[in-house]
């Protein structure tokens, strides 16, 4: 009977502390707020090349060895099959390595036909398929790949040329705008005439994890608010096929938001980037064409290489702010605001629950991104659609890290396929639902200009 008496005293005394572990997630306390944690728990003090290549905090031993087997991994560079390590390497291909494409985490450089290059096309022809997706282009797919093994024909060379456009600003200062001119040349095979190209380059990996867990209906409120404002800008959510789970979700990923996990994500990367296949995508993407390797050794990929390389680029952190007390940057962080940029480049947002990863879960971020399409006008436009979105919108991108990308990059390339060398060449690329924006941007004057800028280059 004591001892039933003494369980029971337990369980009372137990149960307030049962409540608390399972309430409701509260709002964060300001008043321990530090504006450096870009990535709340996730966030790493570095400002080196290797500011993007670090782990979150917490996990365990088993955690962190799956997060470094991915980090190798990821460094790996593949060879043609058949061969004991890395094999499966094309027929046809873009680059051999994720980190290739991916420089120190971040992101690439748009040089068509070099090793350092991160730049792809995306090809479709007009229609929709089954899923409401592009149509891929017969004989060539929905991806140009511009390398191949030996003995085998590339699908294509791209081409790329500038031509310059001078900026004129009110207060008379002028500044040079890139405007790419993209030619496919040397196809193994005529393409067609209705053909659509979209030039992308590689976004960075870090920080993944956490726009992963913004709640669905988080970005949703995004959308609706927009509309509710009527102020010009109207975001919307990109809803896609995702072949791995068979269903239709909301897109996250890719610069149209047009892939919806992380592992769909990574698994079409190696099949499309690379020509290595995984049980996600199983057949070569040459398969049909007279690349086709014709051997049976697919899937290419174990399932925990994969799985790894997707755990790796989930947990990795998010690098700090810097000199956030500096006068002029936060002047420009006013601005930022006051030009209306922050209305699509959400400056906070608070990650959902994954009970896994302490310092994913719940978390204050600041991604400065609604992952919603807008329309930045017909100079950006690609021509080509992508599930619901049009050849004019594109996934606002997140702006944290962005003033280190000249360390890990060496020169920055901004954008979605690199046309900008630098972030006012951003910003002045920006139409469409971001005309006011830029029109007030463009009316600051210089000193202004540049501490926005400067406030950009704190993130």
């Amino acid at each position: 009977m004591r001892n039933k008496k003494l369980y029971g005293a337990i369980l009372l005394l137990s149960f307030p502390a049962l409540l608390m572990m399972c309430r409701k997630a509260e709002t964060p306390d300001d008043s321990l707020y530090d504006p450096r944690l870009s990535g709340g728990e996730s966030t790493i003090f570095d400002v080196t090349s290797r500011a993007f290549g670090h782990s979150i905090p917490g996990m365990d031993v088993v955690e962190q060895h799956m997060h470094d087997l991915g980090d190798a991994q990821s460094d790996q560079t593949f060879v043609t099959a058949p061969a004991p390590v890395n094999s499966g390497l094309g027929p046809i291909f873009n680059n051999v390595s994720c980190k290739s494409c991916h420089h120190n985490d971040g992101k690439g450089s748009p040089t068509a036909g070099l090793n350092t290059s991160s730049l792809l096309v995306r090809l479709s022809v007009p229609g929709s398929d089954e899923h409401g997706g592009p149509v891929s282009v017969p004989g060539f797919g929905l991806q140009l790949q511009d390398r191949s093994n030996f003995g085998k024909q590339p699908e294509a060379k791209v081409d790329i040329t500038y031509v310059d456009e001078t900026f004129t600003y009110p207060d008379g200062n002028t500044a040079v705008l890139h405007r790419p001119v993209y030619k496919l040349l040397n196809s193994y095979k005529p393409l067609p005439g209705n053909l659509m190209i979209s030039a992308r380059m590689a976004p960075p990996f870090f920080g993944l994890g956490l726009l992963d867990l913004i709640p669905e209906a988080t970005i949703k409120g995004f959308a609706a608010q927009q509309a509710k404002e009527n102020n010009g800008i109207s975001g919307k959510a990109n809803y896609v096929y995702d072949p791995a789970s068979g269903k239709m979700m909301l897109g996250r990923y890719g610069m149209k938001a047009n892939t919806a996990t992380l592992l769909t994500q990574v698994a079409a990367a190696y099949q499309q980037d690379m020509g290595v296949t995984s049980y996600v995508f199983p057949q070569e993407s040459s398969f049909g064409q007279p690349q086709y390797d014709g051997l049976n050794d697919d899937p290419e990929l174990p399932d925990t290489i994969l799985n790894a390389t997707v755990f790796y680029i989930r947990t990795l952190a998010v690098p700090a702010r810097r000199n956030v007390t500096d006068p002029q940057i936060q002047q420009g962080e006013v601005l930022f605001a006051q030009t209306g940029c922050a209305s699509c480049h959400i400056p906070t947002i608070v990650t959902g629950t994954d009970v896994r990863f302490k310092a994913l879960s719940h978390q204050r971020i600041h991604p400065y991104t609604d992952l919603l399409l807008h329309d930045l006008g017909e100079g950006l436009s690609d021509g080509r659609p992508d599930f619901l979105a049009d050849a004019r919108e594109w996934k606002t991108p997140a702006l944290w890290g962005i003033g280190l990308f000249e360390k890990t990059n060496g020169v920055p390339f901004y954008l979605h396929d690199g046309r900008a060398r630098t972030l006012e060449e951003a910003v002045l690329w920006h139409d469409g639902e971001a005309a006011s924006s830029k029109t007030q941007f463009t009316k600051l004057s210089k000193n202004d200009r540049e501490n926005l800028i400067l406030f950009l280059r704190s993130l």
